[in-house]
């Protein structure tokens, strides 16, 4: 980073900060190679995040700064100082980075989402970082508007997968009335058959009987006549 730029005395107080915190986070990671201790290391790892959030919260001090001032100051001017900007918020970028990967050398599985805010997030491969308020007004709401529209869809995901529940529900229930009710005529015709059959028993029963009687009747008759 350029040390050497054209600034107004406040931004420079600034920018002399932001540098300290950047030596002090240098330091800070050079040191943590020599802690074994996890819990010491965890301590420190807090520390230098402190320093982060610091770095960008003088960084957004800057840019506010930056904008105030950019009436008096040339377009060139304008560009190197927003070129050193971004250059700070791509430095402070890899210490997030670098934070990241020793908190999963440590070995922690739920690890801290650090929120560095607009511009200041922690980057993945080839991003390239935007600051939130170096956008335009017609940027910015072409973002909101595709949040929206993303939001909107997930909604409609939603719906759909709550009607097609409904529906199945629905069918479901159609299906298992059906069953009830066909089971009931089953168990109807199961009444019948066996009330037939109890009738039929009886039937034979009495046919029986007679049977028997006639029989007897014949044989006392063929007595007689002898």
């Amino acid at each position: 980073m350029a040390t050497n730029l054209p600034m107004s005395p406040q931004l420079e107080q600034i920018h002399g900060e932001i540098l300290d915190n950047f030596r002090a986070l240098s330091n800070g990671f050079q040191r943590l190679d020599k802690i074994k201790d996890s819990n010491r290391q965890s301590k420190q790892l807090e520390e230098l995040t402190g320093k982060m959030r610091e770095c960008k919260r003088l960084i957004k001090e800057f840019d506010r700064e930056l904008k105030d001032e950019e009436g008096r100051n040339s377009s060139e001017v304008n560009k190197q100082l927003n070129d050193e900007k971004q250059s700070m918020i791509k430095e402070l970028n890899s210490y997030v980075a670098l934070r990241k990967t020793y908190m999963n050398s440590l070995g922690n599985k739920k690890v801290e989402l650090f929120d560095m805010g607009a511009g200041v997030s922690e980057p993945t491969a080839d991003e390239n970082v935007q600051v939130a308020s170096s956008m335009s007004n017609q940027e910015l709401i072409n973002a909101g508007m595709k949040t929206m529209d993303e939001t909107d869809q997930t909604i409609e995901r939603t719906k759909k997968v709550v009607e097609q529940t409904i529906e199945v529900g629905t069918q479901t229930a159609t299906t298992l009335k059906g069953q009830t009710e066909q089971m009931g005529r089953i168990v109807n015709e199961l009444d019948t058959i066996q009330f037939s059959i109890k009738k039929a028993s009886q039937l034979v029963k009495e046919i029986g009987r007679w049977q028997l009687i006639n029989a007897s009747c014949f044989f006392y008759s063929s007595l007689s006549v002898v």
